[in-house]
């Protein structure tokens, strides 16, 4: 890399900072309700993290930025999150309040018989605000990664959030991920107006077509885009359609990494998967995107990388796992349309090689990314 971005790279610290809550997640040993469940394993969860320690293991220089307590499960998310090669010099303990904890059924998230019961209400992440977040800790990067549920934490998260996505000499790309939990709201009708606001603030937005209809009453890509003109790129995640990217409404003089300034429309096929578990896909398709940005690869090639990472975490029952080979997803995501469309992943197709990977004509059901 030279140029611009190799110079923008040399001076920042970090190619992406994630701010959010991580939390202690308990996984059930066997499906049913958690009332029946007799045990639980023990792993982390959390939107920024997830897309930490994705990037991190990618390769890429990632920092998150987050509070826990002063406890055992603190340590826990610390070390764990840490060790998949993440910068965690810039957690706070905080002596008052718990980290935060969830319990989830292994049934999928759409599924009319998930549950999952959280026990982070006061927590210390809650209490994230402009006043103990340092931006230096923030600021030093390419890219700062938000997402709308920090912001339905509490006023003060949702303050930090507003003034993070302030105008300001040397901000670096913003990147903001929808990610509408109406349950995390203080009032039914508050969130839907916030994340727009905030969405509109950003550089980069990541936001299902879904719950842009559950959160704006938006239908379709074009209804969304009219309603966020003012991101430099806007990715639509449109479930078994793939997902649409608007870019270049406006040219961004910051940095050359969100694209070309002209405006422009690129659709992506979702791939065939053999889903193995839900949870977390989502995090892992904007890691794959964002890891594409910082190479500064083609609109085309980003959305396939997204759709590539977030495979990879379909395929396993936890929420984080070991991306492809970079090599490997590059092989791929060079592929032609026609042999594009025709990939089927299943567990494993990770490994080296092309293991788990059918080349032959896929069925007609396609599992969203």
């Amino acid at each position: 890399m030279s140029g611009p971005a190799a110079a923008k790279r040399g001076a920042t610290t970090a190619d992406v900072v994630c701010l959010g809550e991580s939390m202690v997640t308990f996984l059930p040993s066997q499906p049913g309700r958690l009332a029946d469940v007799p045990s639980f394993g023990r792993a982390i969860g959390g939107a920024e993290s997830n897309v930490a320690c994705a990037l991190a293991t990618a390769g890429h220089r990632a920092k998150w930025v987050g509070r826990v307590g002063a406890d055992g499960f603190g340590d826990h998310l610390v070390d764990a999150i840490a060790a998949y090669g993440v910068d965690t010099s810039a957690v706070r303990r905080d002596p008052d309040r718990p980290t935060g904890i969830y319990f989830r059924t292994a049934a999928d998230r759409a599924a009319s018989t998930h549950e999952v019961a959280y026990y982070r209400a006061g927590s210390a992440a809650s209490a994230m605000s402009p006043a103990n977040v340092p931006y230096e800790d923030l600021l030093d990067a390419r890219i700062l990664h938000l997402t709308g549920i920090t912001a339905a934490l509490s006023a003060d998260c949702l303050s930090l959030l507003r003034s993070l996505t302030e105008p300001r000499p040397g901000r670096p790309l913003i990147s903001f991920d929808v990610n509408h939990r109406p349950n995390l709201w203080r009032t039914g009708d508050e969130g839907p107006g916030v994340l727009l606001d905030l969405a509109r603030r950003a550089d980069l937005v990541f936001v299902g077509e879904d719950e842009a209809e559950e959160a704006w009453g938006l239908r379709g890509a074009d209804a969304i885009r009219e309603a966020l003109p003012e991101p430099t790129m806007l990715v639509v995640k449109r479930g078994p359609e793939g997902a649409t990217v608007f870019s270049g409404r406006r040219p961004d003089p910051r940095s050359s990494i969100t694209g070309r300034a002209d405006s422009s429309v690129t659709t992506v096929p979702a791939l065939h998967v053999d889903v193995v578990a839900a949870v977390g896909a989502g995090d892992a398709f904007a890691a794959g995107f964002l890891s594409a940005t910082l190479r500064e690869l083609p609109v085309r090639d980003r959305v396939r990388h997204g759709h590539l990472m977030a495979a990879a975490v379909l395929t396993v029952p936890g929420d984080l796992t070991d991306p492809p080979v970079r090599s490997h997803a590059d092989e791929l995501v060079a592929l032609d349309d026609a042999a594009w469309e025709r990939l089927r992943l299943g567990p494993g197709w990770t490994a080296a090689g092309h293991a788990g990977i059918d080349r032959s004509p896929a069925p007609q059901e396609v599992h969203p990314t």
